[in-house]
């Protein structure tokens, strides 16, 4: 580009001194604008968007916080996610395909999903082998970023409707290296149909395949709530339930569970469920292994022995 406009400017200079009359360098103009652009400058490309998440403010509404010191949660979902990372890398028994997009889910409402997405991803943002993105995709009653204490953006539905093909520019990189988030994105009033969609299930098979190493976490609606979220969960690799103790029905989590057949792995977390010490507190505690996985949300208030 710099011998262009050189030459431009000496061609100028001969013609002054000829003693002609020219306008004001319009050759040179000329010559910048016929001169290549790196592409960077023609069309300059979408960036994720960094915003940093108050994480004491996490660890106090116990939430895991990569650098908090160790806690009874922190040890929790350590157990929790290792067959989950196991299953997204391949290192189980057999190969799970789509086994890196894991959805988190519950029978009904208020059971404890988010609480668990949202663990789930800090924990695994840990590892240092892997990277993490989370999904808001409950895209009717959106929580995960109010819970993180972020502002709301484009992102899931923005992409499933085509109005953007580049993913990058809606995810947010957070200030703990390695997770990602991405929002649910503008409202739509059909937001729920669209996760049933084909243009959600191209999407799906884009972020399963697009990056080996990162494990994405789908915060998604309950089961017996929409049609839309058993749809969501047909292409998914894992799905993990979860169920509040002492308040959902067998029944019902019976038939949460029957709505997901098609996933090829199915847990389920139990949370807030309670057990008794040796001597006689109650306390919050952990997880057992049977047909699933099961753990509770801590409570690290103690009380009276029972009689």
């Amino acid at each position: 580009m710099s011998s262009l406009i050189e030459q431009a400017a000496e061609r100028l200079e001969q013609l002054r001194q000829a003693g002609a009359e020219m306008p004001a360098r319009p050759e040179v103009a000329q010559a910048i604008d016929a001169a290549p652009r790196p592409v960077s400058e023609v069309q300059p490309a979408l960036l994720s968007r960094r915003v940093d998440i108050d994480l004491e403010a996490l660890a106090a509404a116990g939430i895991v916080s990569p650098h908090a010191p160790r806690s009874q949660i922190a040890d929790q979902f350590r157990v929790i996610k290792r067959p989950l990372i196991n299953n997204a890398m391949g290192k189980g028994a057999s190969v799970i395909a789509h086994g890196n997009l894991i959805m988190v889910t519950s029978a009904l409402a208020g059971e404890g999903k988010t609480f668990t997405a949202i663990n789930l991803a800090m924990s695994m943002a840990t590892e240092l082998d892997y990277t993490v993105m989370l999904v808001d995709a409950d895209v009717a009653r959106p929580s995960v970023m109010k819970v993180l204490g972020l502002s709301e953006g484009p992102g899931l539905l923005d992409l499933v409707l085509g109005e953007s093909s580049d993913m990058s520019g809606m995810l947010l990189k957070t200030n703990i290296d390695k997770l990602t988030i991405l929002p649910a994105g503008t409202p739509h009033a059909r937001a729920t149909e669209l996760l049933a969609s084909d243009a959600m299930i191209r999407l799906l098979d884009e972020m399963a395949n697009r990056y080996p190493d990162r494990i994405i976490i789908f915060d998604s609606p309950p089961l017996l709530l929409t049609t839309e979220a058993r749809a969501l969960a047909s292409h998914m690799g894992q799905v993990v339930v979860v169920v509040q103790a002492g308040r959902t029905l067998q029944s019902e989590v019976r038939h949460a569970l029957a709505t997901i057949e098609a996933c090829p792995v199915k847990l389920m977390l139990l949370n807030q469920a309670r057990a008794v010490s040796r001597e006689g507190y109650e306390y919050g505690y952990g997880y057992g292994y049977g047909s699933g996985m099961s753990s509770s949300r801590p409570d690290y208030s103690r009380r009276q022995p029972k009689p």
